[in-house]
């Protein structure tokens, strides 16, 4: 009982008698559980929680926090359940301890799924309760320091998940500490001799910089003193992984970024900072343009410091962080300095918590709308973003966004409703397009409008979680509703040859066909039917029976109508870019719906050979009222500003290019193919009709894309 004997000891300085006695219980209890398990090192299994609940007190945890340490592996390792620890200790350490356990009991497809749905899990437990991912960090650094007696291959595995998902985590919470363990012990087990070898270099280099160090430290001291402030001033250690990043990433030498030399200022309150700042300017040569202030616009882990770079008379680079004494208790522990500087903060939550309680909602939206643990964990790594811009609404609000996000990352960082309905933006007053990256300072307006909706292109250019998981979950829910309808039509045409409507189905034949193929409900058999994974006129023989003979095949060809409005189910063939006006035929593919095609396209004829069931007749409705694509080739005498008169041409016309290709085909022929938007076919005969009038236009057709 010795190693929990020193615990009790660390304990007694902030916790209670009562408290200390049911962390020991829990210790004992974790203990008669764990027993005969051995680590990998060779050490009794009881030696992890208890070094977990060890760096938990280091953050001065409370006792809960310290019990699910404790107990964190007994739900997954031993068979113990959730019930038996709700009833041995508390509701609340059993809810740790589950948030924090791995799911051992479903079968997963794939070894990367089975993290994601862990991690998913975890995430969000952590969004009912901030302490299961504490538990989770300090259990990872142990796991993390003892990474050595694991094989290579899983060494590796774990390394990169760490480097990956936990520093992240760490970093967006605001400890700085541990994120600099994990990142250094990491990189120790991925790439150990490039490790090796910049330790090596770090520690030759520290000889050679003391002299320098200390020479700096004192003109700062000195430039202080004639002011009359007091302040502890700290040299700043570079660590192993932030070398090698920027020797990586920056394309720089060991050399030059050891050559700047980095010291922390902290002083007693904030508007010393200010006056300090004013001081080293004073005494140094700043740097233009590399003085950040963290302190009245914090980082979106609540990070706070003023940034400022500045060249020593001697022409060495100084880099300097001035923070309070708070500031850098949160710099170091970030959230965790809410339970280890409980009492100094007793004025509420830390602005380091407070936004992590803001990252957690947005967490547990993002739960709510993706699809699958997979696309969850992509979201949250993308939504661990390191470096922020701070973009303006026009009423003065700050919203904090990643390094090249847009207008449109912007617009779901203010409101769902207002990403979603968005056309257009203005940055500092000048219209933009929506994917603009922005800079930090701008002020950004969005305009909306009310039948507005996202566009699938969007997530081409969007970089934050947030309006990537609401677009996909727009276009999801959107999709849905189209293969609906479309299911629904494709199902009423086939069932008119027998007669009947879907209202007339007899209810018990709908229910068996359902339970049959796994559906849980009608919509769901008329959504496959509309992404054309199952064909209506099967489906109609199924929940009708044998047809009536008297009936003709020719019901089963009624052509259906396109009205142009069907949404994301109907698409219009590339290849052949059909308008209203030809004679068209729908191709059912699975997962997209029906493809429209001209009768004439040489795509469809080799369908139409390999699976005639899978196309259906169409027809265009009157009432179709949007703009199609159509592809025109023109020859044409190579004269200068031809380009600007076809643009005036199309423009007068009504008429939009989407897309233009040129090539010569002689010293004075140019062949032109463009695609261009246009009503249906008559507005076409009308443009290609105005386009053979321009005097160097010889010859005008069109053709297949």
């Amino acid at each position: 009982m010795s190693t929990i004997q020193n615990l009790v000891k660390r304990l007694n300085s902030y916790l209670s008698d009562d408290q200390i006695a049911q962390v020991v219980r829990a210790y004992e209890f974790a203990e008669r559980a764990h027993e005969g398990q051995y680590r990998r090192s060779g050490d009794p299994y009881i030696t992890h929680p208890l070094a977990v609940a060890n760096i938990l007190t280091d953050m001065h945890m409370d006792h809960q926090s310290l019990m699910a340490a404790m107990l964190h592996d007994v739900i997954e390792d031993t068979g113990v359940s959730k019930e038996v620890l709700a009833e041995k200790f508390s509701p609340d350490v059993a809810e740790l301890v589950d948030g924090v356990s791995k799911i051992a009991q479903i079968k997963f497809e794939s070894k990367a799924e089975q993290q994601a749905e862990n991690l998913r899990k975890m995430m969000l437990a952590m969004t009912r309760d901030i302490r299961v991912i504490l538990v989770k960090l300090a259990d990872r650094l142990h796991n993390m320091r003892t990474l050595h007696s694991m094989p290579p291959e899983k060494r590796k595995r774990i390394a990169y998940e760490t480097l990956e998902i936990y520093a992240p985590i760490a970093n967006r919470l605001g400890m700085y500490n541990m994120r600099v363990e994990y990142e250094d012990l990491g990189f120790n087990a991925i790439y150990p001799m490039r490790a090796n070898l910049i330790s090596k270099a770090v520690r030759s280099a520290r000889g050679h910089r003391k002299e320098i160090l200390s020479t700096l430290k004192n003109n700062i001291e000195n430039c202080l003193q004639d002011e009359g402030i007091d302040a502890r001033i700290l040299g700043r250690e570079k660590h192993l992984y932030s070398i090698y990043n920027k020797m990586k990433e920056q394309h720089k030498s060991f050399n030059e970024i050891m050559d700047v030399y980095g010291f922390r200022i902290v002083v007693d309150r904030v508007d010393t900072c200010y006056r300090v700042l004013g001081a080293v300017h004073n005494y140094f040569t700043p740097i233009p343009g590399r003085f950040k202030d963290y302190i009245a616009i914090p980082k979106a882990n609540g990070y706070q410091s003023l940034h400022t770079t500045l060249k020593a008379r001697s022409g060495i680079p100084l880099e300097i962080q001035i923070r309070t004494e708070e500031m850098e208790a949160m710099a170091n522990n970030g959230i965790a300095a809410h339970w280890l500087y409980k009492e100094d903060t007793s004025g509420g939550a830390t602005p380091t918590h407070t936004r992590a309680q803001a990252w957690m909602s947005r967490l547990l939206e993002m739960q709510q709308k993706a699809g699958n643990s997979m696309e969850f964990i992509e979201n949250v790594k993308v939504d661990l973003f390191p470096d922020e811009a701070y973009i303006f609404t026009p009423k003065g609000e700050i919203k904090e966004l990643p390094i090249g996000a847009t207008p449109v990352d912007f617009a779901y960082a203010v409101h769902t409703k207002i990403g979603n309905t968005c056309v257009a933006a203005r940055i500092d007053g000048k219209l933009a397009a929506l994917s603009t990256p922005l800079e930090s300072g701008q002020t950004v307006r969005i305009i909306t409008a009310p039948n507005a909706t996202p566009n699938p292109s969007w997530l081409n250019f969007v970089v934050t979680a947030k309006a990537r998981t609401n677009i996909r979950h727009f276009l999801k829910h959107q999709r849905r509703e189209d293969s609906i309808q479309l299911g629904e039509r494709l199902l009423e045409k086939s069932l008119t040859s027998y007669g009947i409507t879907m209202n007339e189905l007899p209810i018990e034949r709908v229910i068996s066909e359902l339970s049959a193929n796994g559906y849980g409900s009608l919509d769901d058999l008329l959504e496959d039917i509309g992404l054309g994974n199952r064909l209506a006129p099967l489906v109609a023989r199924k929940l009708f029976g044998p047809r009536d003979d008297t009936r003709s095949d020719a019901d089963d060809r009624r052509p259906l109508a396109i009205r142009g409005t069907e949404g994301l189910m109907v698409s219009y063939a590339k290849c052949c870019c059909p308008l209203p006006g030809d004679a068209v035929i729908g191709h059912l593919s699975a997962g997209r719906g029906i493809v429209v095609h001209r009768d004439t396209c040489n795509n469809l004829l080799a369908e139409m050979r390999n699976s005639p069931e899978k196309c259906i007749a169409l027809y265009w409705d009157r009432a179709v009222d949007q703009e199609f694509s159509a592809a025109i080739r023109i020859e044409m005498l190579n004269k200068k500003g031809i380009l600007a008169t076809l643009a005036n041409t199309f423009s007068e016309m009504g008429s939009n290019i989407d897309t233009l290709t040129m090539q010569d085909r002689d010293a004075g022929t140019t062949v032109i193919n463009a695609t261009v938007t246009v009503r249906d076919r008559i507005h076409l005969a009308r443009v290609i009709k105005r386009l053979r009038k321009l005097e160097n236009v010889y010859r005008i057709s069109r053709v297949n894309a």
